[in-house]
């Protein structure tokens, strides 16, 4: 089977003892893994463009929507690295997030259109997928505002004394939130099992991190609370894979914290309504030229497990589900009056 390189790589601009750890060990990995990478890969790509279309062209919601297109390796791999009864926390742009922790297309989709058949009954949208019983607990439009909360879920957690890790996905920009700060000290103070995930796609909105930010590399971040760090290369799933095993196995052993910061891109604006036009075209077709979906795809027609014909097959199996889901929620009623009562602290 396949193997991978190291994970991280190393900061060659790092002073001496200033330097990510070195990254997750290389493995094997049955086909099936292989195999279900590439098709969950391929469905966020496909569900999130047919979000776009909705959105932008048959005008089926309005409100914020932050897509995920180019970013899916980073759901795929983490997901398929934790167990079922880990809990994950994102911020808004989680559709796929959402996905990849068992909330089905057709949930989500409603959830977008505002219609009693989503996740959260139509209340929350795009920015806020939420499902206890999945433990995906949002979805949150205030930028860095979920890192607290996951250190709260990591405080239960181990007040509990259960074996479980919280991931906490957060973009690059809002490593710069005050709150960020201050929840990873709490986090590093009280050893909360907690995996923060920033998700560097270069961009905070319009605004090109290193414009924003002194350091050059945000696992620094994690370097003023003592706190374990690292740094994964998103441009193959594997990487993300491996790092995140390796990484939660260490975790639930130890009941630390870990600050991973995990290089991706996204291809599309910040949110529908940007144009991106702050980027060049040849910089995103650099980037989709190692599209990580794509990558992955002809890596298993290389190594026989998989034929031409069966990406393409798979590719209309992603779209058929997401044009299933859009009927889905196209057919779901909206919330009837007494939702208002529903979900509230008094009456």
């Amino acid at each position: 089977m396949a193997s991978v390189k190291d994970a991280v790589k190393p900061d060659t601009k790092a002073k001496p003892g200033n330097k990510a750890p070195a990254g997750a060990p290389s493995g094997t990995h049955s086909k099936d893994l292989l195999i279900q990478l590439y098709k969950d890969m391929i469905l966020y790509r496909r569900f999130e463009e047919r979000v776009h279309v909705a959105y932008t062209t048959r005008r089926k919601f309005a409100g914020f929507c932050h897509l995920h297109i180019g970013q899916e390796a980073v759901a795929a791999g983490v997901q398929h690295a934790l167990r079922p009864t880990d809990y994950v926390i994102g911020a808004y742009r989680s559709h796929t997030q959402a996905i990849a922790k068992g909330i089905t297309p057709n949930e989500v989709m409603a959830e977008l259109f505002g219609k009693v058949g989503g996740c959260v009954r139509g209340k929350g949208g795009s920015m806020h997928m939420f499902s206890k019983d999945k433990r995906f607990l949002g979805g949150h439009g205030i930028v860095g505002g979920q890192v607290p909360l996951a250190a709260g879920v990591g405080f239960a957690i181990k007040y509990r004394a259960e074996q479980d890790i919280c991931v906490c996905y957060v973009g690059d920009a809002a490593t710069n939130q005050g709150q960020f700060f201050e929840a990873l000290n709490m986090m590093a103070t009280w050893n909360l099992p907690v995996l923060v995930i920033i998700e560097n796609n270069r961009y905070g909105m319009g605004t090109d991190i290193h414009r924003t930010t002194s350091i050059d590399h945000l696992w620094k971040r994690a370097l003023g609370f003592d706190m374990a760090h690292s740094q994964v290369d998103g441009s193959n799933v594997l990487n993300i894979y491996d790092a995140v095993r390796s990484t939660g196995d260490e975790m639930r052993k130890k009941n630390h914290p870990h600050l991973m910061e995990i290089m991706t891109y996204r291809y599309r604006g910040h949110s529908v309504s940007d144009p991106g036009a702050y980027r060049t075209k040849e910089e995103v077709a650099d980037y989709q030229a190692r599209d990580p979906m794509l990558m992955h795809g002809k890596f298993l027609v290389a190594n026989k497990m998989a034929t031409e014909e069966d990406l393409a097959k798979w590719d209309e199996e992603a779209k058929k589900t997401a044009a299933d889901a859009e009927d889905f929620a196209d057919q779901s009623p909206p919330p009837g009056e007494e939702e208002i009562w529903q979900d509230v602290y008094a009456d």
